[in-house]
């Protein structure tokens, strides 16, 4: 870790914003994040507001390396990018993927509570009559148990998956999951590998065919590239439902990883009816060039929230600065 950066100094350039979404995505509807301004460049610190402190200290020492170090090295200037389709009807899949330029590959999410298996199917086939040649690939969030994901999956492989994405909860299930299903959809892990305290268990019990990787959650873009490498897993990389400047930390990850052998999930500032950049860092072509990423002024003020949720903000960023 670098030398951290005196806390009045990330406290007097921090900025709280409100950012309202298009469509209820992970129960958000409206994504608050704050974001600040070092030497180096911007960072975003957007831990999602259950996250306790210990958890979101990480997403902290990842804004201020954005901030103050800078990113690390990159090896490729353009990277593809996958559009996602929240837990929305069948009805509303066009005008979602309406807001993405062109698609080559798509992330729907399944398993969301309170919705069936039969809905689940019908809104991934409705994407695949959209997009009859697009890669798909779905996310469960941890939404199932075993017995469940093996149905689920064995019933979406119909419509020809990519992969799926953490379908159960646990190392343990995953291992599972991947034993019964025999290779006929690939697991990917995402939240047991950002949330377990050993991110590399997966990799050593055998539990996925790649990893979901988000520089945030880790720590930052430097220590995710350390753990794909020594999990030896192919990595895609994903965001935290971030705005432009949280979604560069990603895209500098993915430009920096020796090999990117699929699209990222990087594309969910299309998600948002307001950003705090412009040109805001979205998808062109089904994917994007790797650049700066500047917060504008005067979105930053038409995006600000409230003072009372600034203050929350700045309370919490000084509890996790104090665990860094």
């Amino acid at each position: 870790m670098f030398s951290l950066p005196p806390l009045d100094e990330v406290l007097a350039g921090a900025h709280v914003v409100s950012l309202p979404m298009r469509v209820k995505f992970r129960g958000v509807q409206a994504r608050e994040v704050m974001v600040f301004k070092g030497p180096a460049g911007w960072g975003e610190f957007g831990p999602f507001l259950e996250y306790d402190d210990e958890e979101s200290a990480k997403w902290l020492a990842s804004a201020l390396e954005a901030g103050w170090l800078g990113q690390p090295a990159r090896v490729r200037d353009w990277v593809p990018v996958n559009a996602t389709v929240p837990a929305v009807a069948p009805a509303q899949v066009p005008a979602v993927l309406a807001a993405f330029d062109a698609v080559h590959t798509v992330k729907i999410k399944v398993a969301e509570a309170g919705q069936s298996l039969s809905e689940d199917a019908a809104r991934v086939g409705a994407v695949r009559h959209l997009l009859p040649e697009a890669k798909i690939r779905v996310d469960a969030n941890g939404g199932w148990d075993v017995e469940q994901a093996v149905s689920a999956l064995r019933m979406l492989s119909v419509f020809g998956l990519e992969y799926a994405e953490q379908p159960v909860a646990s190392i343990a299930e995953l291992a599972a999951v991947r034993k019964a299903l025999r290779g006929t959809v690939l697991i990917a892990a995402d939240e047991s590998v950002r949330k377990a305290t050993d991110p590399l268990a997966v990799a050593r019990a055998g539990a996925a065919d790649l990893l979901v990787v988000k520089a945030a959650p880790l720590g930052g873009v430097r220590r995710a590239l350390e753990i794909v490498a020594e999990a030896g897993l192919p990595a895609v990389v994903s965001s935290a439902l971030d705005s432009s400047v949280g979604i560069s930390a990603g895209l500098a990850l993915a430009a920096a990883l020796p090999e990117l052998p699929y699209a990222c999930g990087l594309g969910t500032v299309s998600l948002m009816a307001a950003d705090i950049a412009d040109p805001s860092l979205v998808a062109v072509a089904g994917g994007m060039e790797v650049r700066e990423v500047v917060a504008d002024p005067g979105l930053l003020a038409q995006c600000a929230a409230p003072a009372e949720r600034r203050e929350w903000w700045l309370q919490r960023l000084r509890r996790c600065y104090a665990l860094l």
